[in-house]
């Protein structure tokens, strides 16, 4: 994946004072509803699970924990995730009933045409144009688990790392709001309130789990929507693995690297805080996100064993070997649930934020996207005597999202115009060379098509001006030790499980029907007794629960 250099673009003044119109509703009762309620909701979402994936496991181990997950609830088999399938718009989706067009949340690495560039601190006169970094980049410390905390005993230690995650983000790490000349944090970023904002206002205690401090996003506008966000960093040094690996560079370091918010969740079961150490009940609102099915996808083998599948829609051993240890932590929260007696009163819902494409290894093509956008920025220039780069900021793993310099039409259609000609050679799942044709991409969406694609108003300041759907298979690396991504708008990107199961729901029920993971969330307030319509996304987008019975 190439991250091309960010430099300044021309844009309009930032828009973020309507977040507050949007999220001004208080919390209130539920109308009337056949559906019984929860006082808790655990949500589980496992990044690059399929639906096909928990099928698969389900078939060949029907008395596992995710067969009696599945079988104890209801098990929407044809759930869809968002578009863009990245880890930060389907967990905002999952958490705020809408998409990117509402959510204003694109990418976890993203663009916005009205905020300053990070660092600014004299705004009089800056052009507007800023990347939106939500990744590790905002940590204190980024190569540390702890963010940058500075726990001394390290990686057991861990779960003594600060549920106020927004304190362990660096502030000349963030963008610029050009009105206040003040960092934009995550939360603010968002443009809608979230569940956990509607919990709080309710009275109800909130807690989550994730892989980047900068998941205080879902804390929403109001900046405290979670009272304990557990967030160690996913891509610092794993501790006791060579140095320059990350948790995900080792299965085995990702699954150690899951266990830790495994155990703060199973902490928070108990009724207390993800530490352990402090009584504050169990939360009406709480979960994590798992790591390890990802990293199992996408290396090409690990810990002796060969990653993602051996053909089409089967896993290989490393991703079988992983769906184990899924089921394992799945079966730790279940029995402790009964354990502390709460399996009558909480519900749980199993989903991922998204999918892993592809899932046939014969149809893996890697391309390097950097010579493509070179290419296309040099052809710009020579076409525009005196211009600057046309790409802003391009965020491709197995799509390709393109912010411009220049945002007209016509240079939109440029840019589209040049990447459909482009041909070339990449490589397959062996790395023998595998020729590729019109940049990999399958249809590009261009300007105003781009805009109304995400349902966003032409020139809106945050969505891409170039939105290409790769061909299946294609991957962007410019290497050759990745077999899968995801980002884009294939059925392995958008094929989730999607599981509710508790005493608020029937057993062993498959529903057929189309549904969107953005359902989740006003799910989540009906089952407590809370009005769905308190999202801000859920009005808007008019986002239904699903059918629960």
């Amino acid at each position: 994946m190439f991250r091309h250099p960010l430099r300044p673009v021309a844009a309009a003044a930032a828009a973020l004072a309507a977040v507050g119109g949007l999220t001004a509703m208080t919390a209130r009762p539920a109308a009337a509803s056949a559906t019984p309620r929860s006082r808790h909701v655990l949500l589980l979402s496992v990044d690059g699970l399929h639906q096909s994936d928990l099928a698969w496991y389900v078939a060949r181990h029907p008395r596992s924990a995710l067969a009696r997950l599945a079988g104890g609830g209801v098990e929407y088999t044809h759930a869809r995730t968002t578009v863009p399938s990245d880890s930060f718009p389907g967990m905002v989706g999952q958490l705020t009933g809408g998409d990117p067009g509402v959510t204003g949340v694109y990418y976890d690495d993203t663009y916005s045409n009205a905020l300053l560039p990070a660092g600014t601190t004299s705004c009089a006169g800056v052009r507007p144009g800023a990347e939106v970094d939500l990744t590790e980049d905002l940590d204190k410390n980024q190569n540390s688990i702890d963010a940058g905390q500075g726990l001394s005993g390290l990686p057991g230690s861990i779960l003594n790392m600060t549920g106020d995650a927004a304190t362990l983000i660096n502030p000349a790490k963030l963008p610029v709001d050009p009105k206040t000349c003040k960092p934009v944090y995550p939360h603010s970023y968002l443009k809608v309130n979230t569940v956990f904002d509607v919990a709080r206002k309710a009275g109800l205690r909130t807690a989550w789990s994730d892989k980047h401090v900068a998941y205080e996003i879902l804390d929403g506008p109001s900046g405290n929507g979670i009272q304990d966000l557990f967030a160690p960093e996913i891509n610092s040094q794993a501790i006791g693995y060579p140095a320059g690996e990350d948790w995900t560079k080792d299965n085995a370091a990702t699954e150690q690297y899951d266990t830790y918010k495994v155990k703060a969740v199973l902490n928070e079961i108990d009724g207390r805080d993800h530490s352990g150490t402090r009584k504050t009940g169990v939360p009406a609102v709480f979960g994590m996100n798992f790591q390890s099915v990802s990293t199992a996808q996408k290396l090409p083998s690990s810990d002796g064993l060969t990653g993602g599948y051996t053909t089409s829609g089967v896993p290989g051993p490393l991703l079988a070997k992983n769906l184990d240890f899924i089921d394992r932590q799945v079966a730790e929260f279940l029995d402790e649930i009964h354990k502390r007696g709460l399996a009558g009163s909480t519900t749980v819902i199993l989903s991922s934020k998204h999918g892993q494409s592809p899932t046939d290894p014969k149809a893996l093509t890697r391309i390097d996207d950097g010579p493509l956008l070179d290419g296309l920025n040099a052809a710009w220039k020579a076409a525009h005597p005196g211009a600057g780069d046309l790409v802003a900021h391009a965020v491709d793993d197995d799509a390709m999202l393109l912010w411009l310099s220049d945002r007209s039409q016509a240079a939109a259609d440029f840019a589209k115009a040049y990447l459909l000609a482009q041909n070339g050679t990449g490589n397959d799942i062996d790395a023998a060379a595998k020729p590729f044709t019109a940049s990999g991409l399958k249809t590009v969406y261009a300007g105003a098509a781009a805009a109304r694609y995400f349902h966003a108003r032409p020139g809106d300041s945050r969505v891409p001006d170039v939105f290409g759907i790769s061909q299946y298979g294609v991957v962007y690396t410019g290497g050759k030790g990745k077999i899968a991504e995801h980002g884009g708008a294939h059925a392995d990107d958008l094929d989730v499980p999607l599981v509710v199961s508790g005493p608020a729901t029937p057993h062993d029920v498959r529903v057929g029907a189309p549904v969107r993971t953005t359902q989740i969330a006003p799910t989540i307030l009906r089952l407590l007794g809370l009005d769905p319509r308190t999202l801000a996304a859920v009005r808007i987008e008019h986002t239904r629960p699903l059918p629960t019975r």
